[in-house]
């Protein structure tokens, strides 16, 4: 599994907030998919509030 840097930003109470977190996956599919089920867990966040500007290997 490779580590995937992915960087975008998520609407919060106060206006959009930047992110950048690593990601362990097999692919950029999954490291995106992953990355929309983490945000959207530990902030309670659709995926419409989600916005990924950036995946790098």
């Amino acid at each position: 599994m490779s580590t995937f840097t992915v960087q975008g930003s998520f609407q919060a109470r106060d206006g959009q907030q930047n992110f950048e977190t690593a990601i362990e996956a097999p692919n950029e599919d999954v490291a995106i998919e992953r990355t929309y089920a983490e945000f959207g867990s530990k902030h309670a966040l659709k995926r419409t509030q989600i916005e990924i500007t950036e995946v790098q290997a």
